[in-house]
């Protein structure tokens, strides 16, 4: 990733708008640990922001920032070796971003190597930087992501490494992923010293996988429900029939039956409409897809069928989960002439925002 023959690696750490705390604390903890093991700086780093003022993190902590985008895409066109630039993102999509794009297309021409964290890889992936390349999304931004960006060969991993690329999903993954960089920098020694400063039990490698194992998921021990299942959640957006899957787990369909109700309490069908229904969920409260298209990417053929379905699993109409949590519940609990004037109390709110905003 990085040329090993430098006296130091230099990170310029972009947050985005409620990053998320864990994951920088992560990554900076790798680095801060790794120049303690080797007994000098070999890795030094800068955090910045858009406009070079503290940036809030997803739990609200504010982060100091050293300076601005605009000042270190200035400073990074004066400079002969680029630094790596990592991408620090939580769970929420970031907005479009001219700047950020046109300076991550930059870096990428001068062969400088990029890192996305958790959102920040949708901040990749979206200045084209990352096509036809593996990249870890977290699981509950993959449905958007493989929509918003099919050329990009998303991963359910902790973190990958394509080239230059590192990308991961978040949480403590950047640890992960940057001991990683220095075990490839400074050897298996120093990547496991910095292990045991960090007291971390056990690391992860690239590909390895982000989620808990499915039998400790849903708490099953048997290898042809597993396998099952494990069918069901690679093809969610083109449903299998359910004969052609129980036929390459090696059981009858009744067997496979009786399996699901004794150790899941549902059949097999409702098991797998659950999994799409959680997939459209997840499309629902992350991106802004259509309804329709959002159907029809979970492997519904009509809007009406998934809309019933969807409310009979979520208490609500599939548009609804777009509102506030505290509207929905608010949804849930009236009646009709209650819906008529939530209705209209939304729109003249709307009304409102609108005349105060022009």
């Amino acid at each position: 990733m990085l040329d090993a023959q430098s006296t130091w690696q230099n990170f310029v750490f972009y947050l985005l708008p409620t990053f998320s705390l864990q994951a920088l604390s992560s990554a900076l903890e790798a680095l801060r640990l790794a120049n303690e093991v080797v007994g000098r700086d070999v890795y030094r780093w800068q955090v910045i922001s858009d406009d070079g003022q503290p940036a809030a993190s997803s739990c609200g902590l504010l982060v100091g920032a050293e300076s601005s985008l605009a000042f270190e895409r200035e400073r990074a066109r004066r400079s002969m070796s680029p630094p790596t630039v990592v991408v620090v993102g939580g769970r929420n999509a970031p907005s479009m971003h001219r700047q950020l794009d046109a300076w991550l297309r930059e870096c990428r021409n001068r062969r400088g190597s990029l890192v996305g964290i958790s959102g920040g890889t949708i901040a990749l992936a979206r200045a084209g930087v990352a096509e036809g390349r593996r990249c870890a999304v977290h699981w509950e931004q993959f449905p958007l992501f493989s929509e918003r960006f099919p050329l990009v060969l998303a991963t359910q991993t902790a973190f990958e490494r394509d080239g230059d690329l590192y990308t991961c999903a978040g949480g403590d993954a950047p640890f992960d992923m940057f001991l990683d960089l220095v075990g490839r920098h400074h050897g298996t020694i120093v990547a496991n010293r910095v292990c045991e400063k960090a007291i971390a039990f056990r690391t992860r490698s690239a590909g390895d996988r982000q989620r808990l194992p499915l039998h400790s998921r849903v708490q099953l021990n048997h290898q042809a429900a597993i396998k099952v299942i494990e069918l069901m959640e690679a093809n969610l957006t083109e449903p299998l029939l359910l004969d052609d899957i129980v036929r390459s787990a090696g059981l009858s369909r009744r067997q496979i039956e009786r399996l699901f109700r004794r150790e899941l309490g549902c059949s097999p069908s409702r098991y797998y409409l659950d999994l799409r229904l959680e997939r459209a969920h997840l499309l629902l409260i992350s991106s802004r897809l259509p309804v329709l298209e959002i159907a029809i990417a979970c492997g519904f053929l009509s809007a009406s069928h998934f809309s019933k379905a969807y409310r009979e699993a979520y208490g609500c109409a599939p548009h609804q989960s777009r509102f506030p949590v505290c509207q929905q519940k608010k949804i849930r609990s009236c009646g009709p002439d209650d819906m008529r004037s939530l209705q209209i109390d939304r729109r003249l709110s709307n009304e409102i925002r609108f005349c105060c905003n022009g």
